[in-house]
């Protein structure tokens, strides 16, 4: 995808989001093809589409002169946004549907944080890089681990309650996802699990990998990692994706020793609406219906890779 700052300038640099089109959108294969350009960037709105997440969502689409763009507010567990696609298409999205008034931004880019200070407060922010591996690039390690289960729920937040901060996973969390650890005796001593799990869209995130202080360096993250990573390509996650800090050159290098590449740079932090009362957004959508530029569910009569822009 072309980024924004090395696009030349054209008339629609200056589109207002009343120039763009908006569309509340329900139907997966919909949303799947609207977010196929950079799979591991979307892997979490991807997610969601599995049966029993996609009702925890609210997605929209927009076009309109630079392009297409894509938000999702997630209700499921917590408030969480994510936004892919050109950020001009964002913002008129959000000018008529920023969701709740706090929550977490899983995915964006640099550019398109410039975008969202318009709607929002930005804070928190965590510069990071997507990696990705497929059932031909990865490359197990071996090493004893054993799946967890609900069982294990106390002595996994236990750990990654040890260096102070709260811990509240639950038994029912971990069944429903894939959690590996290494113990030594009783105690459990490294952890990975998954974010996402999703067949059907073919994808999977890994993520919460955590080694207690005393044990880093034994590589006990990269056994625990290799084991999450190899039973998500086993139930038929084509692409599996984690979210890593560049600057962890430990963590780079054990997920590269497993087949892990670099991909997008992605942003994360915490959005709170300048609009608290969401006054603005409820008379921009009430008048955006009016002009048939804002339509509700069913509205999808959108068409896959119409208006997109591509580099």
């Amino acid at each position: 995808m072309t980024h924004t700052a090395d696009r030349p300038r054209t008339g629609s640099d200056s589109a207002s989001p009343a120039d763009y089109r908006v569309l509340s959108v329900r139907d997966p294969r919909v949303l799947e093809a609207a977010l196929s350009e950079d799979r591991g960037l979307a892997a979490y709105a991807l997610g969601h589409l599995e049966p029993g997440l996609i009702d925890t969502a609210d997605f929209y689409v927009a076009d309109g002169p630079a392009g297409r763009g894509f938000v999702m507010h997630a209700h499921g567990m917590g408030q969480t946004t994510v936004v892919t696609g050109q950020p001009e298409a964002i913002d008129a999205i959000m000018s008529i549907h920023p969701g709740a008034r706090r929550s977490y931004l899983s995915t964006a880019t640099p550019e398109q944080i410039r975008f969202l200070r318009r709607r929002f407060r930005v804070s928190d922010e965590l510069p990071m890089r997507r990696m990705a591996t497929t059932r031909t690039a990865f490359q197990p390690v071996d090493g004893e681990v054993r799946r967890l289960s609900g069982r294990d729920v106390g002595r996994l937040n236990a750990l990654y309650a040890s260096e102070g901060g709260p811990s509240f996973y639950r038994a029912e969390t971990i069944d429903r996802a894939v959690y590996f650890g290494v113990f030594d005796g009783q105690r459990l001593a490294a952890v990975a699990g998954s974010h996402v799990v999703a067949p059907n869209a073919s994808i999977a995130v890994v993520g919460n990998v955590f080694t207690a202080a005393e044990y880093r360096g034994c590589g006990l993250a990269t056994r625990t990692t290799s084991a999450v990573t190899e039973a998500l390509l086993t139930r038929g996650c084509a692409d599996v994706i984690l979210t890593v800090d560049p600057k962890n050159a430990p963590a780079v290098r054990a997920y590269r020793r497993l087949g892990y590449v670099f991909g997008s740079v992605v942003v994360e932090a915490r959005l709170q609406r300048t609009d608290f009362l969401g006054i603005g957004p409820a008379l921009r959508r009430r008048a955006a219906r009016r002009r048939g530029r804002y339509l509700d569910p069913p509205g999808q009569e959108i068409v896959p890779g119409q208006h997109s822009h591509r580099s």
